[in-house]
């Protein structure tokens, strides 16, 4: 089990269980299940409106999450979230090498995790 931490300047903090490698349960399901305002527009990585940032609570290592999507690596891009230099060290590494991500499209592993969200 994870433990996710969902926080926003406008909202409390809040810490939810996760089931780790669970393939159908995103972040953006996650928060969805236990009433966090993340906002979302698509729901399939295309808009790019679930942008959250994340960081390991452990600060000796670096968050892992699974591979970023293709949809994810495109809109990212776009966004300037990541560079080509990046996806291609993840591609060579498995590892995320960006704390940017979408709810939408990442799946967590067994890690906790920091997940900053925006609130409108």
């Amino acid at each position: 089990m994870a433990l996710i931490t969902f926080s926003s300047p406008l909202h409390k903090d809040k810490t939810v269980y996760a089931v780790a490698g669970s393939r159908t349960q995103t972040v953006l399901t996650l928060a969805k299940e236990h009433h966090i305002p993340i906002d979302f527009g698509c729901e399939n990585g295309d808009c790019g409106t679930c942008l959250v940032k994340v960081s390991s609570v452990d600060a000796k290592r670096s968050p892992m999450g699974a591979p970023l999507t293709d949809h994810e690596i495109r809109v990212l891009r776009e966004m300037g979230k990541i560079t080509q230099a990046e996806v291609d060290k993840m591609l060579v590494d498995d590892l995320c090498p960006t704390q940017w991500r979408l709810a939408c499209q990442m799946v967590l592993r067994d890690e906790d995790l920091l997940i900053e969200y925006p609130s409108k």
